[in-house]
């Protein structure tokens, strides 16, 4: 079966345990129509970039599932009608990545992970910006 990644923004009215209920719910619908859920993650409150239906923050959610294309769609629609979910983006990859998503890795960690091999930038000039 086809692996998907979803990303859902639910209102920021809702307690952790409605957040968290949403989530479950979801996996439940990806489940009875022939799916599961691989990894789901609870991401919390986060400021967006710019307001949706005038919420300044919003619930992230991730799911990693593994499902035929018509229980993600019915996921979806059902996502689409409810009113505490605003916005849902879904992919779908050709591999899971393992380990926890980077949202819930430390920031150090983060760090360190693609960073630490980059080349020295001695090169920049003495006052380290750009040459003119």
């Amino acid at each position: 079966m086809p692996l998907y990644e979803h990303v859902f923004i639910s209102r920021q009215d809702l307690s952790n345990a409605q957040a968290e209920g949403l989530i479950e719910h979801f996996s439940t619908v990806l489940a009875d129509n022939g799916g599961k859920v691989v990894d789901r993650e609870y991401w919390g409150v986060k400021t967006m970039a710019y307001k949706i239906n005038k919420n300044r923050k919003g619930h992230y959610a991730f799911l990693k599932s593994d499902a035929p294309s018509a229980a993600v769609q019915e996921m979806e629609r059902l996502m689409r009608l409810h009113d505490d979910v605003m916005r849902v983006l879904t992919i779908k990859v050709d591999k899971h990545a393992e380990g926890p998503s980077i949202q819930m890795q430390k920031r150090d960690e983060r760090e360190r992970g693609d960073r630490g091999d980059r080349p020295d930038r001695g090169d920049r000039g003495e006052r380290g910006g750009f040459r003119r």
